[in-house]
């Protein structure tokens, strides 16, 4: 039975065929999950292919092989990480797994032959859904923060690990190591798929794959911005707080580190069911995404005799919960268009309840996803909620009184449109190439251009573009200085202040400095910190629309695809003449005089700066970009390095509070502003 769950095995071939062949597949799929944070099959589907070559091997021992992926950890390790690699002071093992609740029972039932069942005390914790990390605390401060790696070696990602405000730099005393887990939470993941969904970037599948890539970026400011989290759960080192793994947890609590509450010492085996069978349900109302349940023995002696297989210890084993799945009908498919021309189908299914809400739609992502699921409108498709957030189809399902659907054509006309659409050869996504007149492009463009971290046009959200552009009165973002308040003002539902106000946003847009108006423009890749790299380098879009693809890839992190996406267009006669027309209203399309020297003084060097309150002279965006001139770093969250708060009126009660207990300065707008100019 179990062999047919894996179709791609000719069954012809020799075991010991099957054993190379498995052994290869699993080593891909370890690189594409530990390295590249893209895996292409479920948890599950790699761990059915594992048992399988665990089979086979125990029945072919003279086929043993200390590389195979059944005798060592997948690892994290990539060619060119830039980062420092280090040796684990401890092996980094990974966890036998099961989803059996049977096979739970049974691994107690090997525990208590070698421990008298009244003396075995069993820690329940959840399993974390994030990428494991190894601390070194040295005499109390925070020195190395290693991945997995291999197990026996992992990148050093000090300084990306200092990001996350969860994690201690400094605990006062004390020389060990403690692990735990680094994950992105549910409300960070959403935040950061809707920001590159918005410029058209392909998306995390899961939190997990999120925290992966995030982790191993090379600059710790864009980290910080992720919000990373983290939860610690392993303490070890010569000299222990504790001689059980549940009182070094409570020790580790008490010096600061988080540690979770959802923590139970079981001592029957029914117990330990109960607190599986109570977070298979409440786990959906964390914030952070988990997976299973995590059970160890509580006795450090006990874990020392019962000891370790070649890749696990003997004393803990995970349970991995099911995923939620329901079968239902794929009405249809339909389509939808980005700004950027990205044509994206979308499953419109019978509804169906998962995960306590209501599922009727679905993204299918592209083309090649579609095919690989080899599934069609009229098919009854199996839909899950991917990180019990985000419904997936992960395949169909053929019944006895239900025939194949007919097979699956991609549209080739533009929805909205009716161009042909076009396929990029490297990537897996269909484009319509009509940006110049079809809709959603139009539109798309000029929602983007006017968002808060763009323009900031006040007054001018999905709605009122879509009635602005089926009016007549703007085809274009050039078009919006065009406007005049007795056009707006003969629509219905706009009254003159309403129609002032948006007049007026526009006018202010003006004053929007270079680097954002870059940005603004909607150039494909290009996102906002990249626009104010490019920005420093280029001081002009003359200069940009010069620069050669080589003299753009010299700017860190432009690559060879987003400089030739910004030489395509700057070179498109239809773009030249938006650009035209912006310079003409009066948009800053150059660095503004004064501002050619970024550095305006030091008076900020060294100190890290929180901004919080609603502010009169300058908005929080340009509080921070005077902080960054003269030297200061922003962060978000207070802690001990906080250098002082920028407070505003109506400061965050939280960031005050914490303040106050730190000893924190708090420096009103009128301090800040005085002290930087009397530096000048």
């Amino acid at each position: 039975m179990q062999l047919d769950l894996f179709s791609d095995i000719n069954t012809e071939q020799t075991e010991q065929d099957q054993i190379r062949s498995l052994r290869r597949e699993l080593e891909e799929h370890n690189y594409k999950y530990y390295v590249l944070s893209e895996p292409s099959i479920t948890d599950r589907e790699f761990d059915e292919k594992m048992h399988l070559l665990q089979d086979l091997e125990a029945r072919h021992p003279e086929m043993a092989d200390p590389s195979s992926p059944t005798q060592h950890v997948g690892s994290d390790l990539g060619l060119k990480s830039g980062f420092r690699q280090l040796s684990h002071r401890y092996p980094m093992l990974s966890l036998a797994n099961t989803y059996s609740e049977q096979e739970i029972r049974d691994w107690y039932n090997r525990i208590t032959k070698e421990i008298p069942p009244t003396e075995c005390e069993i820690v329940c914790e959840l399993k974390y859904d994030g990428l494991s990390i190894a601390l070194w605390y040295e005499d109390g401060v925070l020195t190395h923060a290693l991945t997995r790696g291999d197990g026996t070696r992992g990148d050093d990602v000090l300084m990306n690990v200092k990001t996350i405000k969860t994690i201690p730099w400094n605990v006062g005393t004390g020389t060990f190591e403690i692990r735990g887990e680094i994950l992105l939470p549910w409300a960070s993941f959403e935040r950061l798929n809707r920001e590159r969904e918005e410029q058209e970037e392909p998306l995390f599948a899961n939190p997990r794959n999120a925290a992966s890539g995030t982790l191993k970026l090379q600059d710790p400011r864009v980290v910080a911005m992720r919000g990373l989290d983290a939860y610690l759960y392993y303490y070890l080192g010569e000299t222990l707080p504790a001689d059980t793994h549940y009182g070094c947890l409570q020790a580790a609590r008490k010096m600061g580190f988080q540690v979770s509450d959802a923590i139970q010492v079981c001592h029957t085996i029914d117990e330990i069911m109960q607190f599986i069978s109570y977070w298979d349900t409440e786990r959906r109302n964390l914030p952070v995404a988990t997976d299973g349940i995590v059970l160890k023995v509580n006795s450090l002696r006990q874990q020392r005799q019962l000891g370790y297989t070649a890749k696990t210890p003997r004393w803990a084993i995970a349970y991995k919960f099911q995923a939620e799945k329901q079968l239902t009908l794929l009405k249809s498919i339909s389509y939808q268009v980005g700004r950027t021309g990205v044509v994206t189908p979308v499953a419109n299914l019978e509804p169906v309840h998962l995960s306590g809400t209501t599922v009727q739609r679905a993204t299918l992502h592209n083309e090649d996803f579609i095919r690989q699921l080899d599934i069609a409108p009229g098919d009854m498709v199996w839909v899950e909620k991917g990180g019990e957030i985000i419904p997936k189809i992960t395949g169909k399902e053929q019944t006895a009184d239900h025939h194949s659907a007919a097979p699956f054509r991609f549209m080739t006309l533009c929805p909205e449109c009716g161009t042909p659409l076009v396929r990029d050869p490297e990537q897996a996504a269909w484009r319509c190439p009509n940006e110049m007149e079809c809709p959603p492009q139009l539109k798309g463009k000029i929602e983007h251009f006017v968002a808060r971290k763009a323009m900031n046009i006040d007054g001018l959200g999905e709605e009122t573009i879509d009635i602005f552009y089926h009016r007549g009165l703007i085809r274009n973002i050039a078009d919006l200085y065009d406007l005049k308040v007795e056009d707006i003002m003969q629509l219905d539902g706009f009254q003159q202040k309403a129609s002032q106000n948006i007049v007026s946003g526009i006018e202010r847009s003006k004053q929007v400095p270079w680097n954002r108006v870059l940005f603004a423009l909607g150039i494909r890749y290009v996102g906002e910190t990249t626009a104010k790299k490019l920005a420093k380098t280029f001081t002009s879009f003359d200069t940009l629309r010069n620069a050669s693809v080589e003299e753009l890839k010299a700017v860190e992190d432009v690559g060879e695809q987003i400089a030739i996406s910004i030489r395509q267009y700057c070179e498109n006669p239809y773009n030249q003449l938006i650009v035209q027309r912006l310079q003409q209203a009066g948009v800053q399309l150059q660095v503004a005089e004064g501002e050619l020297n970024e550095q305006k003084s030091t008076i900020l060097e060294g100190k890290t700066i929180v901004i919080s309150g609603v502010f009169q002279h300058h908005s929080r965006d340009e509080y921070k970009d005077m902080i960054e001139q003269h030297g200061g770093k922003n962060t978000g969250s207070v802690s001990k390095t906080t250098s002082f708060i920028l407070a505003g009126d109506n400061m965050g009660p939280a960031k005050l509070e914490k303040a106050q207990k730190l000893g924190v300065q708090i420096m009103s707008e009128d301090e800040f502003l005085n002290m930087i100019q009397d530096e000048h």
